[in-house]
């Protein structure tokens, strides 16, 4: 669960080769469902651990009232809020289907993606050149009663990527999805360690996910404003359009000779990226970090958010089952995944608390107990960061990615 360097596979957990987790003093593996108890951390581990989490709270807090300012307009509206509600039973019907096929058809449509040389980047290969990858995205709607509303987020409609590419290329790809509101390449840059990864051999590709970065509104006060301030319906079509840009883009790579793509993304990334498990067989492995699982039951603990949403909803006769149910069409455990086990990996944090270690042992329960790895840090601060991110070039390594 805590790398040591030397891991072996332990009922689907990463251990020490010694049977400890990941060189911290935990005791022999005793437990078989993922998540060590408290008693199992040492000392030093335990104080990180409560202490990130701890830290994580006000983060959470903070971040949820930002969300309940942004989202008070919709949710004091009782016409847009009913609207809502005649669109959840079309997508609880589509979750109870669970085939990700029907709810994530793959594109038909041949886009043709702009390249130009980025002006700026946080990484200037001497090997290979950056790119800013664009495409005005075909995508409409799974509800046909929300194409106009949808439609009406005209920057929303072009898909961005930046993309790092070796002279020599192509090459295995590593695809990275940032987390809510963490859009900037330059942050996703330092926190995955990309030029490290880069220099041993992968390109890259940087995507943004709708409604963040360039495909904000012009007068949205920050990324990603508009993802989650306009209603169950309109989250539900986000992440159908997250997911929909996305194989645009493997497409254009694989017109450019790419034969191996990955992914990895953190937080509502992680939650892309697990999605993308279950939808998008071409990728050769995917690694959620930090991933949200279940929207829904993680919104209701999100004070105040969660708490305005849910009064909102009461005073229109919706019932938390109907959210659910609804959410649940875009959430990993619905869909079984298209990739083998071995070519499946968790990171997560015990003391997180945006993305609750528990939204995680439900992805590794689903997922057959593949490949995980915990870290003693929160959603934001990484603890070891730099042990697991050894523990994925050995993953890499290990699934053949750069053979």
């Amino acid at each position: 669960m805590f790398d040591s360097g030397k891991a072996i596979r332990v009922d689907g957990a990463l251990r020490g080769s010694d049977g400890q987790a990941d060189g911290d003093a935990l005791p022999r593996a005793r437990r078989v469902d993922g998540l060590p108890d408290r008693s199992e951390l040492d000392c030093v581990t335990r104080l990180v651990v409560e202490g990130s989490a701890a830290s994580d709270l006000v983060l959470r807090t903070a971040a949820a009232s930002l969300l309940t300012v942004a989202a008070a307009p919709f949710h004091l509206s009782s016409g847009a809020i009913r609207g809502d509600r005649q669109a959840l039973r079309f997508y609880a019907d589509l979750a109870a289907g669970a085939d990700a096929s029907v709810t994530f058809p793959r594109p038909t449509a041949r886009v043709a993606v702009t390249s130009e040389r980025a002006l700026s980047s946080p990484f200037r290969p001497h090997d290979g050149r950056i790119e800013l990858l664009h495409f005005r995205s075909p995508f409409v709607t799974l509800h046909p009663g929300m194409r106009d509303r949808y439609a009406a987020f005209t920057r929303n409609a072009t898909a961005w990527a930046q993309h790092w590419r070796h002279d020599d290329g192509p090459r295995p790809t590593l695809c990275v999805i940032h987390g809510f509101m963490g859009s900037p390449y330059w942050f996703n840059s330092a926190f995955f360690a990309l030029p490290w990864f880069y220099g041993h051999g992968y390109d890259v590709l940087l995507y943004t996910l709708p409604f963040h970065g360039r495909r904000k509104g012009v007068l949205s006060p920050f990324s990603g404003h508009e993802y989650f301030t306009h209603g169950l319906a309109h989250i539900n079509e986000a992440m159908a359009h997250a997911v929909h840009d996305f194989r645009l883009f493997v497409d254009h790579l694989e017109r450019r000779g790419v034969t191996k793509i990955g992914v990895t993304g953190l937080s509502l990334g992680g939650y892309t990226t697990a999605l993308l498990a279950a939808v998008e067989d071409r990728l050769h492995l995917a690694i959620p970090n930090a991933p949200v699982t279940e929207m829904a039951g993680l919104i209701r603990d999100w004070f105040p958010a969660g708490q305005l949403m849910a009064l909102a909803l009461r005073r229109n006769g919706i019932a938390d089952s109907e959210i659910t149910s609804a959410l649940a069409v875009h959430s990993p455990l619905t869909y079984q995944p298209v990739l083998a086990k071995d070519r499946l990996m968790i990171i997560a944090g015990l003391g997180d608390r945006l993305a609750p270690p528990d939204q995680s042992q439900k992805l590794w329960e689903h997922w057959d107990r593949c490949n995980l790895h915990w870290f003693p840090g929160n959603h934001a601060l990484h603890v070891r960061r730099g042990r697991y991110l050894k523990q994925i070039g050995r993953f890499m390594q290990a699934t053949h990615f750069n053979d």
